[in-house]
């Protein structure tokens, strides 16, 4: 073996490739695009939404017409906390049917969307600063299929997940998110999954059908978290217990408020965001959703 093909096959082994088909494959696959994706937080509510046509199932759909086809998406789905950040590396990730005492109609749905083992392993390798390990095990959870089932239908953009790490503070998902909003100039697609404000259980249950309605400090800490979204204040947002004594009442529990965060950290300095299903359920969940682009 001469110099040339020692180097070669060590950097093969430290990026977990085996071959240059593999490779130039992955060059291929990950090379810049003339575009920069924009990139979504959806708030998901109810899994039942994965298979109703309404409005918010509508504005996502609608929320990708206008934009250009991915290469792939990774999606950060707040059902998914592990020890240590995972991306899912199957070719073909399951769809997972996370929940119980749902209709027979939901757990019968199937989102056969591809994975991209070469895109995990870019993932793997892009900052050793904040380690990615490779998942061949999990999936793909309802935070992830119901939203995206809607955005394309076809199931013809291959999917990843990306877990939470459920041992890391706020500023760490932030700026892990900031970390990887590179592979947006390489046409993939983020969605953060969650919701800004879930408290299940201080849900009105008998009130689940009034469109729009909201506790008044659901939607007092719906409004603070647009206002600093729009104004790009995202320290306070990454400290967000500090913003009002309603912060607790909203987020009692940071694994549906993490994803927005992965997808703050991915705004440009010039890139604008936008609103949609601006709207509360419930009184204390609110489906409030961002794109930045």
């Amino acid at each position: 073996m001469n110099r040339f093909e020692f180097i070669r096959n060590s950097i093969l082994s430290i990026m977990g490739i085996t071959n240059l088909t593999e490779l130039e494959k992955l060059a291929s696959e990950l090379s810049p695009v003339d575009h920069k994706m924009p990139a979504f937080f959806m708030g998901h509510g109810s899994p039942m939404n994965g298979i109703e046509q309404n409005n918010f199932s509508n504005e996502w759909k609608n929320s990708v017409k206008n934009i250009p086809k991915p290469r792939a998406i990774i999606c950060i789905s707040a059902h998914w906390e592990t020890k240590g950040s995972k991306i899912t590396a199957m070719e073909n990730p399951k769809t997972i049917h996370d929940f119980g005492g749902f209709p027979d109609e939901l757990f019968k749905v199937q989102y056969p969307a591809k994975g991209n083992p070469l895109i995990a392993k870019e993932l793997n390798t892009l900052n050793s600063q904040y380690p990615i390990a490779l998942d061949h095990e999990w999936g793909l959870d309802h935070g992830c299929w119901t939203v995206i089932r809607h955005m394309y239908p076809n199931a013809n953009i291959p999917v990843l997940q990306l877990s939470i790490d459920y041992t890391k503070d706020m500023n760490y998902h932030y700026q892990l998110g900031k970390a990887i909003s590179i592979l947006r100039s390489k046409g993939i697609l983020f969605i953060g999954s969650g919701n800004m404000v879930h408290n299940l259980g201080r849900v009105a249950w008998n009130r689940l059908n009034e469109r729009n309605y909201g506790f008044d400090w659901a939607i007092e800490m719906n409004q603070l978290f647009k206002t600093k979204i729009k104004n790009a204040d995202h320290q306070s947002l990454v400290n967000y217990k500090s913003l009002s004594k309603s912060a607790l009442l909203a987020i009692p529990t940071a694994e549906h408020y993490i994803p927005l965060l992965y997808i703050l950290g991915m705004q440009g300095a010039k890139e604008d965001v936008s609103f949609f299903n601006d709207e509360c359920v419930g009184g204390s969940l609110t489906m409030t959703s961002v794109k930045i682009a």
